[in-house]
């Protein structure tokens, strides 16, 4: 059988926590995420706005 590497398992699980604390920070500051929130409407992207 073989043995658990339990290294690799801890560096993803710092990984994913790395992740989760920046988008937390990117979110108090202010900073829009890349995708906008589900509830948001989104313009068609085959239309273009003419100023």
């Amino acid at each position: 059988m073989a043995k658990p590497n339990y290294q690799f398992e801890k560096r993803q699980r710092d990984i994913a926590k790395k992740k989760k604390k920046e988008e937390k920070r990117l979110r108090k500051a202010g900073t829009p995420s890349e995708q906008p929130p589900e509830g948001a409407p989104q313009p068609p992207a085959d239309e273009k706005t003419v100023v």
